[in-house]
C-alpha cells in the first residue's frame, strides 16, 4: 500500500471507531455504548457517582470494578513483571517490579484487547460472542464502512467484520486531538501561557515533595526525557489497600477478594500470593472530571481520595470498620496473605494518632493543583 493508501485506510478506520464508539446497538439491550460508560465530557470516565455500572442484556449487571479513563494511555508500556529504568533515567538494575498494561491488573497490552473486553463481558456490553457481534455490526449499518476497510467480501466473514470493528475502535483511541491533547492549564503553564494560582502552586509542591504528599513518586510530574509532558503515573502496579467498598453488589459476599493481578479477572498469576491486591496506577490527568476513585470505587470525592492517602495510617477508624472484638480491620477488602503487599512507603510511613502528612488546608491546595490537570483549559482573555 502506499502512503496515501494506509493514511486513508487509518482515516476510515478511525471514523468507523468512532461512530462504534458511540453507538448502543451494539449492545443485546441497544441501551450501552461505549461512550455510556466512558464519557467524553468526564474524560472518557464514567458520568456519574456509581462505583460499578450496569450492563449486560437487561441493563441490571453490575460490574466488579470502577470504570477507568480511556485517555492518556497512549504511552502505557505493554506489561512486565521486571520493569527496570533506561540508563539515562535511573540505574537500570533496579527491578520496579511488575508494569504497564492497558487495565487496572494490567491484562491486555493492546487497544484492540482492551476493546474486546467490554464488548463480550457479561456484565457490560453482553455479547456472546465475536459473531454475534459481528451480526449487530452489520445490522446497525456498519457493514459499508467495513466493506470499504476490508474489501467487498467483508460482510461475509463475521471473523473480519469483527476484527475490521476491533482494529477501528483501537484507532479511533489513538487520535492524539480526542483522547491526548495536553490541554489542560497545568500544560500551559510548562508552555510559559498561563500562571498558576496560589492554592495551585502550593499543591504542586505538595504534591512532589516527599515527605508531605509523596504522589510523585508514582504520579511523576516531571517531563520525560524527551520532553514530553509528564503522564502523572509511572504505570506501577502496587497495593493501597484501600477499604472494601460494599456497593459493589460482589464485595457484599465476604469471600469475596478482587486481587487484581493475582485474580480473578486475570488468570496467569493467581498463585502468585505477593502480586495479590496490586493494581495499575492511573494517570491524574482529568481526575477532577471523575466522581469514582480507586479501583473500587471506595472514594466518591477527590478531596477524600487525597485524605485517604494521608489518613489510612494516621487514622485508620475514618476508614475500616471494627471487627468484633472492637479492633480495626485494617486493609479490609484484602485477605491476610495479602495485606503484607500493602504500601508503606511515604506519606503512609506514619502510625494511628501521628499527624498526617497533609493538614485539612493542604489537602485543599493538593485538590485545587489537580484541578489543572483538567484538558480544555482556555486561558482568559
Amino acid at each position: 500500500m502506499s502512503r496515501a493508501d494506509v493514511r486513508r485506510q487509518a482515516e476510515q478506520l478511525a471514523a468507523l471507531g468512532k461512530a462504534l464508539f458511540f453507538d448502543p446497538s451494539l449492545s443485546p439491550s441497544g441501551k450501552l455504548a461505549c461512550a455510556t460508560c466512558h464519557d467524553p465530557a468526564h474524560g472518557f470516565g464514567p458520568a456519574n457517582a456509581r462505583a460499578v455500572q450496569l450492563g449486560g442484556g437487561d441493563m441490571r449487571q453490575a460490574g466488579t470494578r470502577a470504570v477507568p479513563s480511556l485517555k492518556y494511555l497512549q504511552a502505557v508500556p505493554p506489561f512486565t513483571e521486571h520493569f527496570h529504568d533506561s540508563e539515562d533515567e535511573a540505574d537500570e538494575s533496579i527491578d520496579n517490579g511488575p508494569t504497564g498494561g492497558l487495565t487496572w491488573d494490567g491484562r491486555v497490552d493492546r487497544g484492540a484487547d482492551q476493546a474486546r473486553i467490554p464488548l463480550l463481558s457479561d456484565f457490560e456490553m453482553g455479547n456472546r460472542s465475536e459473531a454475534e457481534l459481528a451480526r449487530r455490526l452489520l445490522a446497525a449499518g456498519h457493514g459499508k464502512a467495513i466493506a470499504a476497510i476490508a474489501g467487498p467480501k467483508a460482510a461475509a466473514n463475521p471473523a473480519t467484520v469483527y476484527k475490521t470493528a476491533i482494529k477501528a475502535l483501537e484507532v479511533y483511541q489513538q487520535d492524539y486531538r480526542t483522547f491526548y491533547p495536553y490541554s489542560s492549564k497545568y500544560d500551559a503553564v510548562l508552555a510559559g501561557k498561563a500562571e498558576f494560582a496560589p492554592a495551585e502552586a502550593r499543591g504542586l509542591d505538595l504534591f512532589n515533595a516527599p515527605d508531605k504528599g509523596n504522589c510523585a513518586s508514582c504520579h511523576i510530574s516531571k517531563r520525560g526525557n524527551d520532553g514530553t509532558p509528564p503522564q502523572f503515573t509511572d504505570y506501577g502496579l502496587i497495593a493501597l489497600g484501600v477499604p472494601r467498598n460494599r456497593e459493589i453488589p460482589a464485595s457484599q459476599d465476604p469471600a469475596y477478594f478482587d486481587l487484581g493481578l493475582c485474580g480473578p479477572l486475570r488468570a496467569d498469576f493467581l498463585k502468585r500470593d505477593d502480586y495479590c491486591g496490586l493494581f495499575r496506577t492511573p494517570t491524574l490527568r482529568n481526575i477532577a472530571l471523575r466522581q469514582t476513585f480507586f479501583h473500587n470505587g471506595a472514594a466518591h470525592s477527590l478531596r477524600d481520595a487525597v485524605r485517604f492517602y494521608v489518613e489510612r495510617e494516621t487514622r485508620p477508624e475514618r476508614w475500616y470498620p471494627r471487627k468484633a472484638d472492637g479492633s480495626i480491620d485494617k486493609y479490609d477488602d484484602l485477605p491476610a496473605r495479602a495485606k503484607p503487599n500493602v504500601c508503606m512507603d511515604p506519606p503512609f510511613d506514619r502510625k494511628a494518632g501521628d499527624a498526617p502528612a497533609l493538614t485539612d488546608a493542604e489537602i485543599d491546595d493538593v485538590v485545587a493543583f489537580l484541578g489543572t490537570l483538567t484538558d480544555g483549559y482556555q486561558a482568559a482573555k
